[in-house]
């Protein structure tokens, strides 16, 4: 995941390693390393300012940290995880879990919702994306 205001790269690997790089005098150097070694990373999302990272394992759980390496907060969602997605503002967070339900939460870890999702033929959702659409072109209804 790119941090363009900070100008950070979030990788991971499959055995969910983390890493935060940073580019300096045109090398890349590890800023900060993190592993769970719980579970699979399966998304990370830098907020919109830069400031916080979200990253979700498949198992559930969550941590949110800042730009400077610090944790702000973590969790288990108790549901397995595919997709995280901040709001444009920072104040929510999307999660989409692998049964096809999107839980919303604040910026601070509390739950607020289920998003209710139109009826698919056949049942379930394999949701491979989030994204906030900002509706300029308009909404459907």
């Amino acid at each position: 995941s790119w941090n363009e205001q900070h100008k950070k790269l979030t990788t991971s690997d499959q055995k969910g390693l983390i890493i935060v790089w940073m580019l300096y005098k045109g090398s890349w150097y590890e800023e900060m390393i993190n592993n769970r070694n719980k579970s699979l990373v399966r998304d990370m999302q830098w907020n919109t300012d830069g400031q916080q990272i979200c990253i979700i394992y498949e198992d559930g759980a969550v941590i949110v940290g800042s730009v400077d390496g610090n944790r702000i907060w973590g969790g288990e969602l108790k549901t397995q995880l595919c997709k995280v997605q901040w709001s444009p503002d920072s104040k929510i967070i999307l999660f989409a879990t692998l049964t096809g339900e999107i839980q919303i939460y604040d910026s601070q870890g509390t739950y607020v919702s289920k998003l209710a999702l139109k009826d698919v033929p056949g049942g379930g959702y394999n949701i491979v994306a989030l994204q906030w659409y900002n509706g300029c072109n308009g909404y459907e209804e």
